[in-house]
Order: C-alpha cells, then sequence, then structure tokens
C-alpha cells in the first residue's frame, strides 16, 4: 500500500507565496516521475509541473517563472514553492506519482487527496 500526502495549502492574498508538500510512505521501491496537478469545480484537471528521478522539471506556461518544483528522492517527498500567487491560481492542488511497489513489484501511478489553495484579491 502506497499514500500520497499533501500539506501546505492555505489561504493566502494575492502576491504571496506558499509551499506545497507530497510525502509518499508504505511500500515503495522505487518512484519514477511526480506531478503537481490542479483542478477548479466544473473543469479538468490541469498539469501544473512535472519533475522526474533525475531532477528535470517542466512547467505549465500559466506558472513559468512563479512556481518551483523539487524532490527529496531520500525522503520520497516532492516540494511546489507557489510565489507571485494569482486569484486564478486558485484550486485544489493534486499531487501524483509514478511508484514502484516493494510488495507487488508492480509500477503504479497513484495519487494523493488535494491541498485547497485560495488566493485573494
Amino acid at each position: 500500500q502506497v499514500q500520497l500526502v499533501e500539506s501546505g495549502g492555505g489561504l493566502v492574498q494575492a502576491g504571496g507565496s506558499l509551499r506545497l508538500s507530497c510525502a509518499a510512505s508504505g511500500s515503495i521501491a522505487r518512484i519514477n516521475a511526480m506531478n503537481w496537478y490542479r483542478q477548479v469545480p466544473g473543469k479538468q484537471r490541469d498539469l501544473v509541473a512535472h519533475i522526474s528521478s533525475g531532477l528535470s522539471t517542466n512547467y505549465a506556461d500559466f506558472v513559468k517563472g512563479r512556481f518551483t518544483i523539487s524532490r527529496d528522492n531520500a525522503k520520497n517527498t516532492m516540494y511546489l514553492q507557489m510565489n507571485s500567487l494569482k486569484p486564478e491560481d486558485t484550486a485544489v492542488y493534486y499531487c501524483n506519482a509514478d511508484v514502484l511497489s516493494s510488495s507487488t513489484g508492480v509500477w503504479f501511478n497513484y495519487w494523493g487527496q488535494g491541498s485547497q489553495v485560495t488566493v485573494s484579491s
């Protein structure tokens, strides 16, 4: 069993910063790609940022220059530093990861439960 648990969401004023964390735990042999997604009610879930196991990164155009994705492979934890936040960044943020289970030997894609980020104007 593998779990992804997000933390760090909340309410912030426009122009402010938040840092999200995503900790993976359980029967983990290896974690490959990790991602942050976000979703607002009634809309599709959008990819925000991607980080490979080798630490290469990609960002959606709407967060480039403002958000930074990182990970600590020793801790099985991923982060999203969000700066210069805008009201349109308000959404539920989800972490996502490709994990090799140490108990089954099978790769599976896991999702966290989501963390609400609200940016007030």
